[in-house]
Order: C-alpha cells, then sequence, then structure tokens
C-alpha cells in the first residue's frame, strides 16, 4: 500500500470532508506524475517497450511485403496450382 493510499484512507476515515479529499488526492496525483516525468527526462527510470518506433514500422512493413510476395510466388505456381486443382477436383467429383 503506498503513502497515497494510507493517507486518503485515513482521510475518508477521519471524515474530512469530500472536496478537501478530492484537492488533496487531485494534488498528490499531479505531485506524483510530474515526479515520474522529471525521473524519465533524467534518465533515472527505464523506458518500456510500450511500442514500436517509426522505424519499426516501415520494417516490419517490408518484411510483411515480403514475406507477401513470396507467398504469393509459391501459390501461383505451376507445381501448387495443379495441385490445388486436382484437389478441388476431386471434392467436388465426391461420392456422398
Amino acid at each position: 500500500m503506498s503513502v497515497t493510499d494510507v493517507k486518503t484512507q485515513g482521510a475518508v476515515l477521519t471524515g474530512v470532508g469530500s472536496a478537501n479529499f478530492a484537492r488533496t488526492r487531485a494534488a498528490s496525483r499531479a505531485s506524483e506524475i510530474l515526479t515520474r516525468a522529471r525521473d524519465r527526462l533524467s534518465g533515472r527510470l527505464p523506458r518500456g517497450d510500450a511500442g514500436m518506433t517509426t522505424s519499426e514500422y516501415a520494417m516490419g512493413t517490408i518484411a510483411a511485403c515480403a514475406f507477401a510476395a513470396a507467398l504469393y510466388q509459391v501459390i501461383t505456381s505451376d507445381t501448387v496450382s495443379t495441385a490445388l486443382e486436382s484437389i478441388i477436383g476431386k471434392a467436388l467429383n465426391g461420392q456422398f
């Protein structure tokens, strides 16, 4: 349990008004956010890998296009095309 949680629970238990409680909670949260931002900018906190950067998106798109092109070449080859026609022909001519 954090210090903020203990303070807010104490405020609720002692009957502090809801307006004062909300102001205290908001100020505490704002202070926490500013402290984390300062620490992150100063390099004290490690940055998480929350998402890809633009260059990673570009490389991912290029890789996906290359894979799609290779798959298209395999699917449209004579061997695979003949095999698919054979499978479809057998399925359509099958006895029920």
